[in-house]
Parts: C-alpha cells; sequence; structure tokens
C-alpha cells in the first residue's frame, strides 16, 4: 500500500502499558497460547509470563519510534476520509472514532485489558485498541505478513465503529437469550465488520493506492483468524457452535464481497441466506 508522505490521523493516541463489553478481541490470546503449545509448553505459564511482562512494560517506550505506528495512523485516516464521505453520501455525519496505540496493557471503557486480547473496538469510549506486538503474532504465527494485512485489522475494528453508528444488529439482539445464540450473533457482526473493512478497501483502491499483493494479503489474514483455522491449531479440532467470529472461508468471502460491492447495502449479514 503506497502510505509514505501521506496524512496521518490526528486521532492516534498513544499510551504504554497501564476501564463494557470489547468487540473484535480475542485472537490476541489464542495466538498466544498458539505459540507455546507447538514447543509443548503449559497455556497457564505462558498467561503468568504474560502478565510479568505486562508489569515490565512500563520501563520501555517501543511505540514511539515504530514504523507501523505512523503506517497504522496513515490507514486511520484513510478510513476517515472513506467514511466520512460515505455516510455524507446518505446525509449523515462521520464520528471519527480514536486510534489507541498501546503495549502490556490499557485502560478502556470497557475495562483494563491485556494484549494477549487482540485488536479490539469499545464502544463505550468509541475507540479502536491496538498492542503492535498483535501484527508479529499475525506475520510470524499465523503466516499472514504484509503492510495490508495490518491495514485489513485496522479497518475491520473501524468497521465495528461503522456499526455503531449505525446501530446495526441492535434489534436482531434483543433477541439473543442463549450462549449459542450470542456466538452466532457474533459471527454475523464479526463478518459484518469484515465485509465493512472490503468496503474501506474499495475506496482506496479506487484511489489507487494498492499495490500487487496487498488485496491477497489482507485475504490471507481474513483467513488466518478464523475461528476453524484458530482451534485446529490449538485442539486438533474445531466446534462450529463455539465460533464466535467465523470461519476462514467466510471471513474471506464477506471480505471479498465488500471489496467487490464497495457499498454499506450489500453487508447484511443478519438477513443473508448463506453466511
Amino acid at each position: 500500500m503506497q502510505w509514505r508522505g501521506r496524512r496521518e490521523s490526528d486521532n492516534v493516541e498513544v499510551r504504554q502499558g497501564r476501564g463494557g463489553k470489547i468487540i473484535g478481541g480475542g485472537v490476541g490470546l489464542v495466538v498466544t497460547i498458539i505459540a507455546y503449545l507447538l514447543f509443548g509448553g503449559d497455556p497457564g505459564a505462558v498467561l503468568n509470563q504474560i502478565a510479568a511482562f505486562v508489569q515490565s512494560s512500563d520501563e520501555v517506550d517501543p511505540i514511539k519510534d515504530d514504523e507501523r505506528a505512523q503506517f497504522i495512523s496513515v490507514v486511520l485516516a484513510d478510513t476517515e476520509d472513506v467514511w466520512t464521505a460515505v455516510f455524507a453520501e446518505r446525509g449523515l455525519v462521520y464520528e471519527k472514532p480514536k486510534l489507541v496505540l498501546y503495549s502490556g496493557s490499557v485502560d478502556s471503557a470497557c475495562g483494563t485489558q491485556q494484549s494477549y486480547v487482540g485488536p479490539f473496538y469499545c464502544p463505550g469510549d468509541r475507540s479502536v485498541y491496538i498492542d503492535l506486538s498483535f501484527y508479529d503474532d499475525l506475520k510470524y504465527q499465523l503466516n499472514a505478513p504484509g503492510d495490508f494485512a495490518m491495514a485489513y485489522v485496522v479497518a475491520h475494528e473501524v468497521g465495528h465503529h461503522v456499526q455503531t453508528l449505525l446501530g446495526s444488529g441492535e434489534d436482531e439482539w434483543e433477541d439473543v437469550d442463549t450462549e449459542k445464540e450470542a456466538n452466532a450473533f457474533s459471527v454475523k457482526y464479526e463478518l459484518q465488520a469484515d465485509y465493512l473493512a472490503g468496503v474501506w478497501a474499495n475506496h482506496v483502491q479506487g484511489m489507487n493506492l494498492l499495490e500487487a499483493g496487498d488485496v491477497e494479503e489482507a485475504l490471507t489474514a481474513a483467513s488466518a483468524v478464523g475461528d476453524d483455522k484458530l482451534q485446529e491449531k490449538v485442539r486438533g479440532y474445531s466446534v462450529p457452535e463455539t465460533f464466535t467470529h467465523g470461519t476462514a472461508e467466510q471471513r474471506k468471502r464477506w471480505l471479498s464481497k465488500g471489496l467487490q460491492t464497495g457499498t454499506i447495502e450489500g453487508g447484511d449479514t443478519f438477513g443473508a441466506k448463506k453466511l
């Protein structure tokens, strides 16, 4: 993706480790455990090690000079431009979210979260939270490298912000009574965020900012964080009724659909006959 020398967002805040529902998290924890299990370790032990890291993370400042932080700031600026225009076409005003870059742990309106939760969106303060170390997991543990893989993660979480502004899924959530129904709702909600990430990518593509291989990087990342693939790495098998984000195939499909259509209207995962 062409990004150097382009506008960076003013809505990025940097916090060093050390306050609802969080949306879009959970991948980082699974990835961490996967890595440890591959070397014959105990998941409980790795969580203890993470806690120790969190306590010491205040002593370093890994974010300030990280080039990925600059890249993410440009991506966020692009999401601001795209969604401002899309909302304006519908007579709406787009409220820009804040993006918080942190290390170790972070306080949000959704509570204090550790980095192993992975990137997440908190509707309580309308902010996206990302620990840059997640991108190492994405690249090295899930084999999904590339700058546009990173961009997809930002666009997906911003997609949750768009859902919040539009009130997406609110009526469907009122009918949720059981854990199974909650999981099914979550899958539809997450796939819609993938679709919206694709809508954003469609507009970026239209601005001639994509480079060869960018789309493939995003699709690879979406597939890599499918529930079935993550569970199979941890357990050796998957349990569909526990899925909360969708399968690898579903995530790729809805991201691709958004990329192809470029419109909000095509992303009704709640009314879709097939996910």
